[in-house]
């Protein structure tokens, strides 16, 4: 009778995907977005601003018409690991396109910088933009050429033969050690070589690296140029928007969930939603530091001595801001790290020694969510277990799902952010049925922080 009730419930959620996806959709855009509004060449209605800060809606055809727009993207994809160097997975390509199309119909001069990979400042050949080049061109529907280099005499002569309305990507930022490390020449040969004009950033995942694509080079082109307009592109909007919202005015209740290996990692975004959130819950391998002071054993589960203090002062700051923080009740333990590892169920009281934790368990999704159910803004951060190998990812599928059908059948808002997490929900193909992926781990995790962002910090402010 269960699995018949699960089956109906799915087959419902099916049928009324598109109209609660678009009755969400209007339900948050009417409580967060900006009233100023102006619309792409694509028709899509965009935000004059969006964090405080400036957007490519804010600009006119005559603020970049003809003009050099530095555009700083993220196509930092994934490429063939042997032969022949190709893009194996396009979607950060794809995701660029309304940005580089607005700005080619505004008869711009766009030359579009990434970085890719970890090159360390050494010229790598599996780390070329070329194959990023060719596989841009194909969804604009015209030829990207690739330059050999970022800065220098290259680059200088493909942008002054550039009309109105072309794009050119540069060779990887990264090649360069300068890049990463903001250097003050590095920045200023940006800015020289390309002559840039304007300034966008559209690469959220690097926003909170204060490097010279994203900071450095915005003050070199306002040195000589001080009306020059430096805004946030159409994805580097969308996350602010979003993440900004949802953590400063976001509708009530309020919940984190919170996953990943460590304490440590996470303490100051988890004190920063003491002060934010109502409810906040947590999993994954750090809830065995927060077992451990409260006296349990954790077997040969992963653990922060040092952190077992820092766990014990985080219940009891919650406790005293009257924020409802949810352990797990219950886990799955293996003899080993493996997926052929002897598995069972047991509550957090009983964990043997020589065993370790690699998910919570079933009463745990239950308690999850019954305590999400009435939530009507949700931020998820990390997995809730080793949801890589199948035996230990039911937490963890079951939190997206759940989060899913919130989103269609309450509309609640819902937030994903983090490698894993989007992993995640991708794998299970709920990304279309979620509020919010985030493009940026390290930089979503920093703005439920409440940390400036330097790469948003240098744009213009609203």
């Amino acid at each position: 009778a269960s699995l018949t009730a699960d089956h109906n419930r799915s087959r419902k959620r099916k049928r009324t995907h598109a109209k609660l996806r678009e009755k969400t959709a209007g339900m948050y855009a009417s409580r967060v977005l900006f009233n100023s509004k102006r619309a792409t060449a694509s028709g899509v209605f965009r935000h004059f601003s969006a964090g405080g800060k400036k957007t490519l809606a804010a600009l006119k055809e005559a603020d970049v018409k003809g003009k050099v727009v530095f555009l700083r993207a993220d196509l930092n994809v994934p490429m063939t690991k042997e032969g022949e160097v190709k893009v194996t997975d396009d979607t950060r390509v794809a995701a660029s396109v309304p940005t580089i199309s607005a700005l080619k119909s505004m008869g711009a001069k766009v030359v579009v910088t990434s970085h890719l990979g970890r090159p360390k400042g050494k010229v790598n050949e599996r780390m070329r933009m070329a194959p990023v080049a060719e596989c841009l061109g194909q969804h604009l529907k015209c030829e990207v050429p690739s330059i050999d280099d970022c800065i220098g005499k290259s680059v200088t002569s493909a942008t002054k033969n550039m009309q109105n309305g072309d794009v050119i990507l540069l060779e990887n930022l990264r090649f360069h050690e300068g890049e990463t490390q903001n250097d003050d020449d590095f920045s200023q040969d940006l800015y020289k070589s390309t002559g840039a004009d304007v300034y966008v950033n559209d690469a959220f995942g690097t926003a909170h690296r204060a490097h010279s694509s994203t900071a450095g080079i915005v003050s070199k082109i306002k040195s000589e140029k001080s009306d020059a307009p430096a805004v946030a592109g159409i994805l580097l909007e969308k996350e602010l928007t979003f993440l900004s919202s949802a953590v400063d005015t976001p509708k009530r209740p309020f919940a984190a969930v919170v996953g990943g290996a460590k304490v440590s990692t996470k303490i100051t975004v988890l004190e920063s939603l003491l002060d934010k959130c109502d409810k906040l819950l947590i999993s994954g391998g750090m809830i065995f530091t927060f077992l451990k002071a409260r006296g349990f054993n954790v077997g040969k589960s992963i653990l922060e001595e040092d952190a077992v203090d820092l766990a014990r002062e985080l219940e009891e700051k919650a406790a005293a801001k009257g924020v409802e923080l949810v352990l797990p009740v219950d886990v799955i333990i293996a003899d080993k790290f493996d997926a052929d590892a002897f598995t069972d169920e047991v509550s957090v009281e009983r964990i043997p020694d020589g065993w370790m934790g690699l998910d919570h368990g079933p009463e745990t999704c239950k308690l999850f969510r019954d305590t999400l159910a009435d939530c009507k803004t949700i931020v998820w951060n990390g997995p809730m277990g080793a949801f890589e190998m199948a035996q230990f990812s039911t937490g963890t599928y079951d939190l997206a799902e759940y989060l899913a059908e919130l989103t269609e059948e309450k509309g609640a808002v819902t937030i994903v952010g983090g490698g894993d997490s989007v992993a995640a929900v991708k794998k299970r193909g709920l990304a279309e049925k979620l509020t919010h992926i985030s493009t940026g781990g390290g930089a979503s995790l920093e703005m439920l922080e409440g940390k400036i962002l330097p790469g948003v910090a240098a744009l213009d402010d609203a």
